[in-house]
């Protein structure tokens, strides 16, 4: 069932607030694994609800206001607080 696989999608290099590249390889890894496992769930339900009869458009327009809706728990914190630990 799995479609055409990075149809377009390349993973970006990652920035912290004040644009600077995130140097630390771990985090790198975790933020790139974390973006392809959501990918693949998003395929998974994009294929799920046009098998089902749904509209293709209305299902792309619910993961868009899916992922607007997440918050931010942290603040400003924890982005000002993590920057000197990037190289760890």
């Amino acid at each position: 069932m799995a479609a055409q696989k990075d149809q377009g999608f390349e993973l970006p290099t990652w920035l912290q607030p004040d644009g600077v590249p995130v140097s630390c390889i771990e985090k790198i890894k975790v933020l790139n694994e974390n973006l392809e496992e959501l990918r693949e769930m998003a395929q998974d339900a994009l294929e799920d609800g046009i098998l089902m009869g749904c509209d293709e458009t209305q299902i792309r327009k619910v993961l868009h206001l899916l992922v607007d809706s997440l918050a931010n728990p942290y603040g400003d914190k924890a982005a000002k607080g993590d920057r000197a630990g990037d190289g760890a």
